[in-house]
């Protein structure tokens, strides 16, 4: 649920309707005084705060929040319309405000930017749920083995501060949005290794334990995963090099990095003859490594992959235009014999953070297709995909042979 603050009603009807347009249910607040009443009786993923408000203003509200410990986590992001200075985003952010937009607003962006800071604030929480389930399990443990009780305090205390520095961490992430740094993931990485070394050296003979333990270590891998998907969704909105690309090159690099599942699932992959387009190869390698590595991973049980990539020049920028051999632009298809999905669904395929199929069964992010139709976007291009359950999946795209 998120608490939409402000004291102008056209304004919370506006941003209420933003919200709801993109399935996320918001409440409404027309003063601090209401808004910080309304957060004592219920909890709020995310608070989207006015700044200029009669009587308490958006810093009070801001401040009151962050000196509570059951709000100060809660991530509030700044909108103004009049108080566009440094010196006034300066003081949302030390206010403990995670963003600070200005009006007018892009609707997209805002949407994007709510429903990551959600995402991570969800992460967080599952993050200390698993550490404090941990806890009770170690202590559990270190009244039956007496002999390693120093040693499993001294472990602990070592998670305790990674796990610390994690949500210092997070709390830049939030602060700074898309800034976005080899030095938060690393707090991650130390996560994991010392919930293996627990589970190695402590945990064996505790099944229970052992379970929350892998569980924080897949808890970690996620949101370690999406930090990756969003700095490749967010690399995307700058300037990019155009240049002219051999296709077939490009998929050929994709299909050596997947040697390892091919052999494994005895996949075939037949890739037909392409035209040499103008584009930005890294961009196009990262769409089809998205696409071929879905193919392989939501294979059916038992039948092996089958993958089938073509390409060809067509007249016109439209997915059913006839071939042509001089045609502007190029009409590139994937196809596999998967197990597809319903294409009711096809509008949510290629939205952020929207997935199919079950995650405790297909790892991911859900962030994938977005970042393979962001760049078919970028690229002037179009992308589409036909599919029924059970009978695989056929992407098509088409791209202009020209930038």
């Amino acid at each position: 649920m998120i608490l939409i603050v402000d004291d102008i009603a056209a304004n919370v009807i506006a941003l209420k309707k933003t919200l709801e347009l993109h399935n996320l249910e918001a409440d409404t607040a027309e003063s601090g005084e209401e808004a910080l009443k309304k957060i004592l009786k219920r909890n709020y993923s995310l608070i989207i705060l006015d700044v200029q408000m009669p009587g308490m203003d958006g810093f009070e509200v801001a401040e009151t929040l962050a000196g509570s410990s059951r709000t100060k986590d809660i991530p509030v992001i700044f909108l103004s319309a009049v108080n566009k200075q440094k010196r006034f985003i300066s003081k949302g952010y030390e206010s403990g405000g995670v963003d600070y937009i200005t009006k007018p607003v892009d609707p997209d962006l805002l949407i994007l930017k709510v429903k990551t800071f959600m995402k991570l604030y969800e992460q967080q929480r599952e993050l200390k749920d698993m550490r404090d389930l941990l806890s009770k399990e170690i202590e559990i443990r270190k009244e039956a083995q007496q002999n390693l009780e120093q040693k499993v305090h001294e472990r602990t205390q070592e998670l305790v501060k990674k796990n610390e520095e994690l949500e210092f961490r997070n709390h830049e992430l939030q602060q700074f949005t898309w800034v976005v740094s080899h030095d938060l993931k690393e707090p991650i990485r130390k996560i994991q290794m010392f919930v293996r070394i627990l589970i190695d050296r402590f945990l064996k003979d505790n099944p229970s334990a052992e379970d929350y333990a892998n569980r924080t270590v897949r808890a970690a891998e996620r949101m370690s995963q999406l930090i990756s998907d969003l700095l490749d969704y967010s690399r995307l909105s700058g300037n990019a090099v155009y240049e002219a690309a051999n296709i077939n090159e490009i998929i050929n690099e994709v299909i050596s990095d997947f040697d390892f599942i091919v052999e494994d699932k005895a996949a075939k992959i037949n890739v037909g003859p392409m035209p040499i387009i103008n584009c930005v190869p890294t961009q196009l390698r990262q769409i089809f490594q998205n696409l071929i590595s879905n193919s392989l991973k939501f294979s059916r049980d038992g039948i092996p992959p089958e993958i089938e990539i073509t390409g060809e020049l067509v007249a016109e920028k439209d997915f059913e235009s006839p071939a042509h051999a001089s045609g502007k632009y190029c009409r590139i298809t994937v196809k596999d014999n998967g197990i597809g999905f319903d294409e009711k669904y096809l509008d949510k395929i290629f939205v952020i953070f929207q997935s199919l199929n079950d995650r405790n069964m297909y790892e991911g992010t859900g962030i994938g297709l977005a970042i393979a139709k962001k760049i078919i976007e970028k690229h002037s291009g179009l992308i589409t995909a036909m599919s029924e359950p059970g009978a695989g999946s056929t992407f098509k795209m088409i791209l202009p042979v020209n930038q």
